[in-house]
């Protein structure tokens, strides 16, 4: 990975390619941090194309495919699923209710629950919606060998469980951070 100087306006990238997005100066410290965040503004930014063309929002096709893969489910076990909070999942699940895609039915074995369920037009959707993922792992992926997928992969699941680890441990590490900062270094 290339280091960018404020002066070149180049960020990590592969060779004789630019970043889409400058390095300041601030982010020295975490290049790899900042990589994931232009890499993921990029992704949702084609996401959301692809999807807005079959009438969806990012985020809302992976409701899909998890009422899709697993059947009704309550909108707490939705949110579980996705780790998601309460409201986001509120709000997407009332959009997915209004464009017809999902319905709410009573539980059978919580009266105060309700589930939440794909509808017939959102199973005619799974076809568009794995298409568009299969369209996006192909342009996310481009030039990529097997091998390089495969390595790719490996990485941003370590990444994540780093990740994971860090929110489980939560206090700890805001700690560190402000320790840190606080000390200067």
């Amino acid at each position: 990975m290339t280091q960018s100087t404020p002066e070149d306006g180049k960020g990590p990238a592969g060779i004789g390619e630019e970043a889409t997005v400058p390095v300041p100066a601030a982010a020295s410290g975490g290049p790899v941090s900042h990589a994931i965040f232009r890499l993921a503004r990029l992704h949702r930014m084609f996401a959301g194309q692809l999807l807005r063309r079959i009438g969806l929002h990012p985020g809302q096709e992976l409701v899909m495919m998890h009422l899709w893969e697993l059947g009704p489910q309550r909108q707490t076990d939705l949110v579980r699923l996705m780790d998601s909070d309460a409201a986001t999942m509120t709000r997407t699940v009332r959009r997915l209710e209004q464009a017809g895609f999902v319905r709410r039915r009573p539980s059978p074995t919580d009266k105060r629950a309700s589930l939440i369920e794909p509808t017939a037009a959102s199973h005619a959707l799974r076809h568009r919606v794995e298409q568009v993922w299969t369209h996006l792992e192909d342009l996310s992926t481009a030039g990529l060998t097997d091998d390089q997928r495969t390595a790719t992969l490996h990485t941003l699941e370590r990444l994540e469980q780093n990740l994971v680890r860090a929110a489980a441990e939560g206090a700890d590490t805001a700690a560190q951070v402000d320790g840190a900062a606080r000390s200067g270094s």
